[in-house]
């Protein structure tokens, strides 16, 4: 998934869905920034390619041991069509939901410190920051 100055999200895979689409309104600096039917999440290297897992839950999971992260936050998506897309710099990868609703979102980061440093000594990174999005209904 590619990264453009530090940030992309998850939203509704149809813009017209979206009442403010990404990048508008964005805020610099915050991991996990809940919004209308998106959510983005703040990278700490400013132009690379990061890994991004996603995992669909019947209910909520227990806690992501498999490595140490960085950072870790929730919020809530309602999803109107339960299609999802990935955004940077336009259409990255789409993937599809359970089905539409609201969906609960533990994100994940690791390679924080790392992506930093080699965008800023290389210019770009590939797979060094990892996601991991856990999607769980709310019920």
């Amino acid at each position: 998934m590619r990264v453009t100055y530090h940030g992309w999200c998850v939203q509704e895979s149809d813009e017209a869905l979206v009442p403010v689409p990404f990048p508008d309104g964005s805020t610099a600096g915050t991991f996990l920034t809940p919004y209308e039917r998106r959510f983005d999440l703040y990278s700490a290297g400013h132009t690379h390619t990061a890994a991004v897992t996603v995992e669909h839950w019947s209910s909520e999971p227990g806690p992501d041991e498999r490595q140490v992260w960085d950072e870790r936050a929730e919020c809530v998506f309602d999803s109107a069509s339960g299609q999802v897309a990935v955004w940077s710099d336009g259409r990255d990868e789409e993937f599809a939901l359970q089905g539409p609703g609201r969906w609960q979102v533990r994100a994940h980061c690791a390679g924080r410190a790392e992506v930093e440093r080699v965008c800023r000594e290389e210019g770009s990174a590939y797979g060094v920051e990892r996601y991991l999005l856990q999607f769980w209904p709310v019920s």
